[in-house]
Protein backbone atom coordinates (compact mmCIF):
# COMPACT_ATOMS: atom_id res chain seq x y z
CA UNK A 1 0.00 0.00 0.00
CA UNK A 2 1.33 3.46 -0.61
CA UNK A 3 1.64 5.87 1.81
CA UNK A 4 -0.03 8.70 0.38
CA UNK A 5 -1.22 10.44 -3.46
CA UNK A 6 0.78 12.81 -4.53
CA UNK A 7 -1.04 15.68 -5.88
CA UNK A 8 0.02 18.28 -8.23
CA UNK A 9 -2.66 20.03 -10.08
CA UNK A 10 -1.88 21.00 -13.29
CA UNK A 11 -3.30 24.45 -13.11
CA UNK A 12 -0.34 25.12 -10.52
CA UNK A 13 3.38 25.00 -10.85
CA UNK A 14 4.89 21.56 -10.60
CA UNK A 15 8.50 21.49 -8.83
CA UNK A 16 10.36 19.20 -8.38
CA UNK A 17 11.10 20.08 -4.27
CA UNK A 18 8.10 19.56 -3.20
CA UNK A 19 4.26 18.61 -3.69
CA UNK A 20 0.92 20.94 -3.89
CA UNK A 21 -1.04 18.39 -1.84
CA UNK A 22 -0.73 15.32 -0.12
CA UNK A 23 -3.45 12.76 0.36
CA UNK A 24 -2.66 10.00 3.89
CA UNK A 25 -5.28 6.95 3.09
CA UNK A 26 -7.02 5.77 6.50
CA UNK A 27 -5.04 3.07 8.42
CA UNK A 28 -1.73 5.11 8.87
CA UNK A 29 -0.11 5.67 12.00
CA UNK A 30 0.41 9.81 12.03
CA UNK A 31 3.94 10.52 13.43
CA UNK A 32 3.95 14.06 14.52
CA UNK A 33 7.73 15.61 14.86
CA UNK A 34 8.41 18.83 16.47
CA UNK A 35 10.38 21.72 15.35
CA UNK A 36 13.99 20.44 15.26
CA UNK A 37 17.12 22.95 15.17
CA UNK A 38 20.87 22.21 14.16
CA UNK A 39 21.69 21.04 17.97
CA UNK A 40 24.08 17.92 17.10
CA UNK A 41 23.85 15.23 20.63
CA UNK A 42 26.38 17.00 22.37
CA UNK A 43 24.40 20.27 22.66
CA UNK A 44 27.21 21.81 19.94
CA UNK A 45 24.62 23.83 17.51
CA UNK A 46 25.96 24.63 14.02
CA UNK A 47 26.97 28.40 12.83
CA UNK A 48 25.88 28.86 9.68
CA UNK A 49 22.13 27.88 8.44
CA UNK A 50 23.17 24.97 5.87
CA UNK A 51 24.99 23.44 8.88
CA UNK A 52 22.08 23.42 11.60
CA UNK A 53 19.33 22.87 8.84
CA UNK A 54 21.85 19.41 7.83
CA UNK A 55 22.14 18.59 11.52
CA UNK A 56 17.92 19.64 11.66
CA UNK A 57 17.43 16.83 9.04
CA UNK A 58 19.76 14.12 10.59
CA UNK A 59 17.81 14.58 14.16
CA UNK A 60 14.46 14.43 12.18
CA UNK A 61 15.61 11.37 10.61
CA UNK A 62 16.48 9.89 14.01
CA UNK A 63 13.39 10.64 15.68
CA UNK A 64 11.43 8.84 12.33
CA UNK A 65 14.19 5.67 12.54
CA UNK A 66 12.67 5.75 16.50
CA UNK A 67 9.07 5.22 15.41
CA UNK A 68 10.42 2.38 12.55
CA UNK A 69 10.22 5.13 9.55
CA UNK A 70 12.49 6.65 7.04
CA UNK A 71 12.46 9.97 5.14
CA UNK A 72 10.23 8.76 2.40
CA UNK A 73 7.66 8.77 5.40
CA UNK A 74 7.29 12.19 5.75
CA UNK A 75 4.33 13.95 3.77
CA UNK A 76 4.52 17.41 4.77
CA UNK A 77 7.73 20.08 6.18
CA UNK A 78 7.35 23.38 8.03
CA UNK A 79 10.54 24.92 8.08
CA UNK A 80 11.20 28.35 10.04
CA UNK A 81 14.12 30.21 9.08
CA UNK A 82 15.43 33.28 10.69
CA UNK A 83 15.14 36.28 8.83
CA UNK A 84 18.16 37.63 6.81
CA UNK A 85 19.51 34.31 6.31
CA UNK A 86 19.29 32.71 2.41
CA UNK A 87 16.76 30.06 2.63
CA UNK A 88 18.72 28.50 -0.18
CA UNK A 89 21.48 27.26 1.91
CA UNK A 90 18.51 25.24 3.95
CA UNK A 91 16.85 23.98 0.51
CA UNK A 92 20.06 22.75 -0.83
CA UNK A 93 20.45 20.57 2.61
CA UNK A 94 17.22 19.11 2.09
CA UNK A 95 18.08 18.44 -1.33
CA UNK A 96 21.33 16.35 -0.51
CA UNK A 97 19.12 14.49 1.90
CA UNK A 98 15.92 13.73 -0.25
CA UNK A 99 18.06 13.54 -3.29
CA UNK A 100 16.85 11.84 -6.21
CA UNK A 101 13.73 10.31 -4.33
CA UNK A 102 10.35 10.58 -5.75
CA UNK A 103 7.09 12.08 -4.24
CA UNK A 104 8.74 14.93 -2.20
CA UNK A 105 6.51 16.15 0.16
CA UNK A 106 4.16 19.12 0.88
CA UNK A 107 6.55 22.11 2.41
CA UNK A 108 6.00 25.47 3.86
CA UNK A 109 8.82 27.94 4.53
CA UNK A 110 8.69 30.87 6.57
CA UNK A 111 10.79 33.65 7.56
CA UNK A 112 10.48 34.46 11.39
CA UNK A 113 12.48 37.46 13.57
CA UNK A 114 13.71 34.82 15.85
CA UNK A 115 13.32 30.89 17.22
CA UNK A 116 13.23 29.86 20.78
CA UNK A 117 16.75 28.80 21.16
CA UNK A 118 19.33 31.70 20.97
CA UNK A 119 21.81 31.01 17.78
CA UNK A 120 19.54 29.04 16.09
CA UNK A 121 18.63 30.06 12.76
CA UNK A 122 16.11 27.34 11.57
CA UNK A 123 13.61 24.67 12.75
CA UNK A 124 11.67 21.74 11.11
CA UNK A 125 9.02 20.52 11.98
CA UNK A 126 7.66 17.03 10.12
CA UNK A 127 4.32 14.84 9.56
CA UNK A 128 4.84 11.15 8.86
CA UNK A 129 2.22 8.92 7.78
CA UNK A 130 3.81 5.28 8.58
CA UNK A 131 1.53 1.55 7.08
CA UNK A 132 0.22 0.79 10.34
Amino acid sequence: MAIATYLNPESMLSNPAFTQAVRVPAGMDTLYIGGQNGFDSTGQLGDTLAAQAEQALTNLQACLAAAGATIENVVKWTILVVDGQDVRAGFAAFQRVWGQRPNPPAITVAKVAGLAVPGALVEIEAVAAIPG
